[in-house]
């Protein structure tokens, strides 16, 4: 089994609780979220019109598109109510220092 890379993207001032960032990870975009005392990061990408998540709200761990208001659970990516009925793809994040790493 391949180890994950883990690749470093932020610092962790640079997300504040209940704070979002867009990073680039690998030609993939990623929103890193503090949410719930952790750091969670998804796909920038709703499952249901394809559109950038990192305008919409986040909540006690769930993130809304902007656009129809889908919302996704960022620990897991289940669509919590419709319109979306796909996931979002949520990776592993490593917190080490004050430097969060993601695995694309």
């Amino acid at each position: 089994m391949s180890e994950k890379a883990f690749v470093p993207v932020a610092k962790l001032e640079e997300v504040p609780p209940g704070g979002k960032k867009v990073v680039e990870v690998n030609g993939i975009g990623v929103i890193l979220v503090n949410a719930k005392d952790r750091i969670f990061a998804v796909r920038n990408l709703c499952s249901h019109a394809y559109e950038t998540l990192e305008c919409g709200r986040v909540r006690a761990g769930w993130i809304s598109c902007p656009v129809h208001g889908a919302r996704f659970d960022l620990e897991t990516g289940k669509p919590l109510n419709p319109p979306a009925t796909m996931p979002i793809e949520t990776y592993e994040v490593r917190v080490e220092g004050d430097t969060i790493a993601v695995a694309v």
